[in-house]
């Protein structure tokens, strides 16, 4: 889990500052959001693809301040209790979220090949084929 955010980030701004330092080295993202307020609630789920992104995003931007708004916060991380990439489509596939805004929604990026990362299908009733839990 990414912490701190500051609430005014939006999950594309959030992914653009991610990419700074660890492009394609995650398969999922989710900025959890208050729908009623339509601001973020200061964390994220993230779900790297391997520890040496852990590490690399950690030395980059843990214990730093935000460089959006002006904000105070200092950017942390922790583990969250579900860990990987095919628990996170378990625990978000048939969740609320997913009849939300688009850009409210948990949203799987490819990590390898041509598409490396670009936004790939979230499956919502079970786990489409096109889905590779390979390199978890």
């Amino acid at each position: 889990m990414i912490r701190n955010i500051p609430n005014k980030v939006d999950q594309q701004m959030l992914k653009e500052y991610i990419d700074l330092t660890n492009y394609g080295t995650y398969d999922f993202l989710y900025l959890r959001m208050d729908f009623a307020n339509h601001c973020n609630v200061g964390y994220c789920f993230i779900n790297f693809i391997s520890v040496e992104a852990i590490i690399t995003f950690v030395k980059a931007r843990v214990g730093k301040k935000w460089n959006k708004f002006k904000s105070e916060k200092i950017c942390d991380a922790s583990y969250a209790n579900i860990q990987g990439k095919k628990g996170l489509i378990e625990k978000f596939k048939n969740s609320n979220v997913m009849i939300q805004d688009p850009s409210y929604r948990p949203k799987l990026y490819y990590c390898f090949g041509p598409l490396i990362g670009q936004e790939q299908p979230f499956p919502l009733h079970g786990l489409s084929n096109d889905i590779s839990f390979t390199n978890l």
